[in-house]
């Protein structure tokens, strides 16, 4: 169903509209969003709800209505309720589907993958499209922060949303060779290597920042050198077990969330990577017009994905350092054509 058919629809009875009587509470049955692209029916007329995403609520205000989260209602917001006079459109509908087919799921070890890197190549060089990476420290781990690297200096990435890990190991890996302890050329556990996580995190903690340790000249390369030397904004969110953290790590996870947010606002292509945590928050702050590829070795991950209401998510099955290599292969390709 397309936009202009909601418009011309008949209806009556405009959306059920309750005030809200304290800050964070509202009436029981206050009407909870999906990420799919939402009307109401509000004076007469379908209007468009703005700043789509799952699991918030939609508030009314001299500009229209919008979606906002439970915590952030305020005494006297006016909450739209009930599913009266409402109108989602499912924008990942095929109206072409064939019907029944086989390997017809989103998610597959089976498909070929390069098909699915070729097409994503494509859209970063003819569409001028950037990604939006979704990552956790197992791109450091499987050699794929060469090939992100990579990416940022070629200004394929809009932003990096992590948490502290992928910036830890990235950064101990560039200080000191080692990610996790081993060797990143021979892939065999270093002496004392155990520690070298920490004295990174206490070399970022003696220059101050990640940017003042790129700019004092000590870090020289990888994931976050590119960032700060390509001016690519990052999110680091804190967790219960990490180490540290840094002290561009925000700890705060609803300040985490609302950083995370802004990057995402104006996404392309979001490209998640190893992290099924960060990979379901973002998927939660999205519309479902937005193009999400999550790439794990772990089917499970990528489903768990979808199962989270994030159906426009695209599974790619593979290592995640070998998809970045053949990514960065791809581009090099049609770059040449």
């Amino acid at each position: 169903m397309e936009m202009n058919l909601i418009q011309n629809q008949i209806y009556k009875n405009n959306v059920l509209i309750r005030e809200a009587k304290k800050d964070r509470h509202v009436p029981d049955d206050f009407y909870s969003t999906t990420n799919q692209q939402t009307f109401i029916f509000l004076k007469n007329k379908w209007v468009e709800v703005k700043h789509q995403r799952m699991d918030a609520l939609i508030v009314i205000n001299e500009f229209g209505p919008f979606c906002k989260k439970l915590r952030d209602i305020k005494k006297g917001d006016k909450i739209v309720c009930r599913s009266s006079g409402m109108r989602t459109i499912n924008q990942n509908y095929n109206s072409n589907d064939a019907g029944f087919s086989f390997m017809n799921n989103r998610v597959s070890s089976e498909k070929r993958n390069d098909m699915l890197i070729h097409n994503l190549a494509l859209q970063l060089v003819n569409e001028n499209k950037k990604l939006t990476i979704v990552a956790g420290p197992v791109v450091v781990h499987t050699g794929g922060d060469y090939y992100l690297s990579e990416l940022i200096r070629n200004n394929h990435v809009a932003s990096i949303l992590s948490g502290n890990a992928l910036a830890v190991h990235d950064i101990e890996k560039n200080l000191f060779g080692t990610s996790l302890g081993v060797c990143s050329k021979t892939g065999i556990a270093t002496e004392n290597g155990y520690r070298n996580h920490m004295r990174a995190i206490n070399q970022v903690n003696g220059y101050g920042s990640i940017m003042d340790i790129v700019k004092a000249g000590k870090l020289k390369s990888g994931i976050m050198y590119e960032c700060v030397e390509n001016n690519v904004p990052f999110v680091l969110a804190g967790s219960l077990r990490d180490d540290g953290p840094l002290p561009d790590t925000i700890t705060d996870m609803i300040e985490a969330q609302e950083e995370y947010a802004k990057l995402l606002s104006d996404a392309d292509i979001v490209l998640i990577m190893g992290s099924m945590l960060h990979g379901i928050a973002t998927g939660n702050m999205l519309p479902d017009n937005v193009q999400m590829i999550c790439v794990d070795i772990n089917s499970a991950v990528v489903d768990k994905l979808s199962d989270r209401g994030s159906s426009q998510a695209t599974g790619i099955v593979t290592d995640v350092g070998l998809f970045l290599n053949l990514l960065v292969k791809e581009l090099k390709l049609l770059k040449q054509v």
